[in-house]
């Protein structure tokens, strides 16, 4: 399991997080702060492999917390979550050697994108001994032109948490029921659903049924 420490002065948000975190399989909350001093000792107790860092904290801002995590705790990645948008704050975070930044409010299809593309880097840098440059390159981000197969606009993430909640329903899904589920807006499901209906993955049916236009049901096949 990768253990993550969620830090944000705002205890209700904090406890959301914590609950993303905790739905996505692999990972578990091993730690919850709500200030910068809180956040430093329990890094230095749980050691985690990832830090989810507010950058508003009562004590201290989270680029003061970033700089000693990376001071101290060399082996913790970290993503900032944050309402904080200005550029600077972007740019010092970035060059503080963050993972993401994933800017407030977001959903949980969001945060599981950035969570199970760590866990995937987190495994394959585990089982190299020797990098080439394609695994550098999928480490910082590069990807070669035809590496996905997916529209413009959809994510391998997302994708993959769109066919996976598919596959849970072998009664099939409609495109409002799939992003209740996924917590995406039904105009974002649907494309994926319609994606992988038209790349054979998946089949669609009609469902009639009082008046107006008839319900596209859409199950994996």
């Amino acid at each position: 399991m990768i253990k993550v420490l969620v830090v944000d002065d705002d205890f209700m948000v904090a406890k959301v997080h914590s609950g993303y975190v905790t739905r996505t399989p692999g990972f578990e909350v091993v730690g919850v702060a709500h200030t910068g001093a809180d956040a430093l000792r329990a890094a230095r107790q749980l050691r985690p492999d990832l830090v989810l860092l507010d950058i508003y904290l009562p004590d201290m801002d989270g680029l003061t917390v970033l700089q000693e995590l990376r001071s101290s705790q060399g082996d913790t990645d970290v993503i900032v979550i944050s309402a904080a948008n200005d550029v600077d704050t972007v740019r010092r975070a970035m060059r503080g050697g963050v993972l993401h930044y994933l800017i407030k409010p977001f959903s949980y299809s969001a945060l599981f994108d950035q969570l199970r593309h760590f866990a995937t880097l987190h495994e394959k840098l585990d089982r190299l001994a020797v990098a080439g440059q394609a695994d550098v390159d999928q480490v910082f981000g590069a990807r070669p032109r035809g590496a996905s197969t997916l529209p413009k606009g959809l994510t391998d993430q997302t994708a993959e948490l769109v066919s996976r909640v598919l596959r849970q329903h072998a009664e099939g899904l409609s495109a409002s029921e799939c992003a209740q589920l996924t917590e995406l807006s039904r105009v974002s499901a649907r494309r994926y659903l319609e994606h992988f209906t038209e790349s054979g993955k998946a089949e669609v049916t009609l469902r009639y049924g009082g008046t107006g236009r008839p319900e596209r049901r859409y199950r994996w096949i």
